[in-house]
């Protein structure tokens, strides 16, 4: 049976971190440690980063890997870290929200089109950060078709 791809394990609420590459590290390392993603993966979400932004806008950025990351997936995963005083990312854009996504095949696609309807809401937005469970969080998803 697939692993979910969301589970209470994957979500950390009320992180501080001090910059972009820490919170790119701290959100991959959560894939690592729940068996989604080998170590590698991390390396090729900064590289990512590197050719272009992850962030979204709202307050969301969405660290992945790079197309040649895809063998490093071992299960499509989703990792969910709040930070509620916010990490910057450059030029003033502050991130509250890391969604590290893995996808395996195209799966990410998928994901990616959930992630853009949860966060295109500013009230969703206000709700993942200021979160006191992770039940919250995997109900806002769930939520989403």
């Amino acid at each position: 049976m697939a692993k979910e791809i969301l589970t209470k394990e994957n979500i950390h609420l009320n992180a501080t971190l001090t910059d972009k590459e820490e919170a790119i590290r701290y959100t991959g390392a959560i894939l690592v440690d729940n068996g989604y993603v080998e170590n590698s993966y991390v390396e090729k979400m900064l590289e990512r980063e590197q050719v272009t932004s992850t962030f979204i806008g709202n307050n969301v950025a969405i660290p992945h890997g790079t197309e040649d990351a895809k063998n490093a997936v071992k299960e499509t995963g989703l990792s969910v870290v709040t930070v509620p005083e916010g990490v910057d990312f450059g030029n003033g854009n502050i991130v509250k929200i890391l969604i590290g996504i893995a996808g395996k095949g195209n799966e990410h696609l998928e994901i990616l089109s959930k992630i853009a309807l949860v966060c295109s809401e500013e009230e969703n937005i206000e709700k993942i950060v200021q979160a006191k469970t992770k039940d919250e969080i995997i109900q806002l998803f769930n939520e989403v078709n």
